[in-house]
């Protein structure tokens, strides 16, 4: 008889039942408990040709190694300038209002008189919406008073002034 090895293992001893926590191998099957893992593709994937659903691109294939092939410009060009949108008014009377209301004119008129020196900028902006000012005094039929003022002085300075005339008379004449 062939000499047996002793185990300290011992098994189940009588007939398993089916809710018995060893089974009977003979009845279940083995199933696994866990999924196994996907490890990458295939052996031998990177040689043989992919399966793809897609349709097939007709043309040459591009290389991918190679970049964009959008065009550069050699030379550098200068960008246009926007240029500001000009408000329109429906009257002369709200446009002068407008500049009148101007804060940046009143800012650089205000220079002007304490002498500082202004930007060409500055001074070009300045003389345009002075310029559009009178334009529309004019429309209107507003005067200045500076311009009133002188208006009146060369009026009453000429002949109407008798004080200058008694001054300027010289004594001498009448005798």
């Amino acid at each position: 008889m062939p000499r047996v090895k002793k185990s300290r293992k011992a098994g189940p001893i009588g007939i398993a039942n089916s809710n018995d926590k060893y089974g009977s191998h003979k009845t279940k099957s083995k199933k696994p408990s866990s999924v196994k893992k996907d490890n990458g593709r295939p052996a031998g994937s990177r040689h043989s040709a992919p399966i793809s659903d897609k349709t097939v691109i007709k043309g040459p294939k591009k290389d991918p190694r190679i970049g964009s092939t959008k065009k550069i410009d050699l030379i550098a060009t200068k960008h246009k300038l926007i240029e500001p949108k000009i408000k329109r008014y429906a009257t002369p009377a709200q446009e002068l209002a407008a500049l009148e209301a101007d804060d940046r004119l009143a800012v650089l008129i205000d220079k002007y008189d304490d002498g500082q020196r202004l930007s060409k900028e500055e001074k070009q902006y300045m003389e345009e919406k002075m310029a559009r000012h009178q334009v529309l005094c004019d429309l209107l039929g507003i005067k200045d008073e500076e311009d009133e003022s002188h208006d009146e002085s060369k009026e009453f300075s000429t002949d109407d002034d008798p004080l200058k005339t008694f001054e300027s008379i010289n004594i001498n004449d009448f005798k």
